[in-house]
């Protein structure tokens, strides 16, 4: 049996790199040699145990990693639309294809989820991930390169597909202003995509990644620790309120800025998870401004439209990716990424 080194963890905090076997493709299914392998905002808590309650991972020894690039170099059987020497960029979910929700294209609701028997993957969380020379993962959750685009920059299609999803469901249109609460990747990149559908966007949040969000186009930026960051969208929008708001952050008082923040019958997506389980919103303003509320699952059916436009240079990363380590060097990678050392934003793997 053929080796490869992975990122194996065994338990809460007890993750190393070991020599393991080449897993091999099942029905439907690719071997990928990974080049590239971004670290997550989940990717610290899943290392450190912090979602065992959820079954992520059901079992160690567990390979984590979702958000990667790379190689097709071996097809399982009843592979119809890859071939080897393919690049491709992963999704992290692989619905089962058969509930009603998969049918209906909504795989990241699969009803399945967890159950790999019924043919449901959700890479890095309840199947083997990423952080490994190798991986087997469906073919349709591989969503072949643009030739101009790098394995680096292919490691935000699952990122910058999470982002567009928001904005899908939010129906953002050109000329509406868009405010976005939070700006790590998730948020840089959902106010990025706003600009290239003719919308303006504004940016809250403070320090180096609000820095960063003005150097990536924003509009507008709002630092919430020098103004009442609802009263200044306000002011950008001559009293109106943004027409969108995304909230990406994750916070009490984040989710509750971004509802106010929006017009009479605004909408608003919410992305983030919380940490804590449940959370104020102002009932009475989503009522009486018929305020929609949605929220945002991942990143179905957008992974093409998101390669496309980094193929055509509409998405910026040269501000987003600011590390690069070896597989080798996964526990500080880890480290720079959880506490954002030397300005980090997006850390990459390569394995």
């Amino acid at each position: 049996m053929e080796k490869m080194k992975a990122v194996v963890s065994r338990g809460a905090n007890e993750y190393s790199i070991e020599t393991v076997d080449i897993p091999r493709p099942g029905y439907g299914e690719v071997l990928c040699r990974v080049r590239s392998v971004a670290i997550c905002g989940s990717d610290p808590g899943l290392f450190h145990g912090k979602y065992e309650e959820r079954s992520w991972p059901p079992a160690y020894p567990f390979i984590f990693g979702h958000e990667w690039a790379g190689e097709v170099v071996e097809l399982g059987e009843g592979v119809a639309n890859l071939k080897v020497g393919d690049r491709v960029a992963g999704e992290a979910h692989s619905g089962c294809g058969i509930c009603e929700n998969c049918r209906q294209g909504f795989y990241t609701l699969c009803l399945n989820y967890g159950k790999n028997e019924s043919g449901h993957r959700h890479y890095g969380f309840t199947s083997n991930g990423a952080y490994a020379e190798y991986g087997v993962f469906t073919e349709k959750s591989c969503e072949v390169m643009p030739d101009q685009v790098s394995f680096d920059e292919a490691t935000m299609c699952d990122t910058g597909g999470v982002a567009l999803q928001s904005l899908r469901i939010a129906n953002v249109a050109s000329c509406e202003t868009v405010v976005v609460y939070g700006p790590g990747p998730i948020g840089n990149l959902a106010m990025q995509i706003a600009r290239t559908k003719g919308a303006a966007a504004i940016m809250v949040g403070r320090g180096h990644r609000l820095e960063i969000a003005k150097k990536s186009g924003a509009d507008y930026v709002v630092n919430y620790e020098t103004c009442d960051p609802v009263e200044e969208v306000r002011k950008i929008t001559n009293g109106r309120g943004a027409d969108v708001a995304i909230e990406a952050a994750g916070t009490q008082a984040s989710v509750h800025n971004a509802i106010k923040s929006v017009k009479k019958n605004g909408r608003v997506s919410l992305i983030a998870l919380t940490k804590e389980k449940d959370i104020y919103v102002p009932v009475n303003d989503i009522v009486c401004d018929q305020i929609r509320v949605n929220g945002s699952r991942a990143n179905p059916n957008v992974s093409k439209e998101v390669l496309q436009l980094l193929e055509q240079g509409k998405i910026d990363t040269k501000h987003l990716i600011t590390h690069t380590f070896d597989l080798e060097e996964i526990r500080h990678a880890i480290e720079v990424f959880e506490n954002r050392m030397d300005g980090a934003m997006k850390v990459v793997i390569h394995p």
